[in-house]
């Protein structure tokens, strides 16, 4: 028996069709929730953050800071530090950072060993006393290089520099405060930690480098040049 064409038609499967644009979506635009979410702070901690609680304390919280315009300032692992232990046994410190900083848990875990190997003992041998703590500042901030209006971001943007302003050493009342900033006082000690930077991170510049840095001393994790290159000023 012949079937009629509008038939034929209807029996046919009909097209899946997508679900309509939602109308608050500008076309060509990605819905806002297909964004990658925050991790959840409350959630159970990355490799990085676990090891560096179990080896440097827990002085220390998971602060998930969100990336900027275009994904940029993401920080990897963002960790706020007020303290970090280093040594072991009855040699173990507290090693306090004032003010507290938010850093990637990659690079905390570069300045707590640079702590542990090299600071603690530079204090201890020039001093006669413990290392108590370092003021700090530039931790995580979005800017770029030396706060210009525009060019390369800084490594401060992704959480992998820090800013070293001085150092605390010895208990009160005979704490010995120091500081980075060029003076007659304690050189051999300075110098020692300079060089000793330039070793333990890709890049160190300190007063004499330029302006930018001339009371302080930048450390950061960000190869120049080879990739096997350090830049140290």
């Amino acid at each position: 028996m012949a079937v009629s064409l509008a038939a034929a038609q209807a029996q046919q499967p009909r097209p899946v069709l997508p679900p309509p644009r939602p109308s608050d979506v500008a076309p060509g635009a990605a819905p806002a929730d297909s964004r990658p979410p925050v991790p959840d702070p409350a959630g159970p901690p990355s490799s990085c953050v676990a090891a560096l609680t179990v080896r440097h304390g827990t002085d220390l919280r998971v602060t998930p800071r969100p990336a900027g315009p275009d994904g940029a300032c993401l920080v990897v692992d963002s960790v706020e530090i007020a303290a970090l232990f280093v040594g072991e046994g009855p040699g173990r410190r507290r090693i306090e950072l004032q003010p507290p900083a938010i850093l990637s848990c990659e690079m905390a875990g570069v300045v707590a060993q640079w702590l542990e190997t090299t600071v603690q003992p530079l204090a201890k041998g020039h001093f006669g006393r413990d290392l108590v703590a370092l003021r700090v500042g530039g931790g995580h901030e979005c800017r770029h290089r030396n706060r210009g209006a525009g060019g390369p971001l800084s490594e401060h943007a992704t959480g992998r520099a820090l800013d070293i302003f001085g150092f605390e050493i010895g208990e009160a009342p005979a704490r010995l405060s120091v500081s980075v900033k060029p003076s007659g006082d304690h050189q051999a000690f300075l110098a020692a930690i300079r060089q000793s930077a330039c070793g333990a991170f890709a890049t160190t510049l300190g007063p004499g480098s330029d302006a930018a840095h001339a009371d302080h001393l930048h450390v950061d994790n960000k190869l120049r040049g080879s990739p096997a290159g350090r830049f140290c000023q």
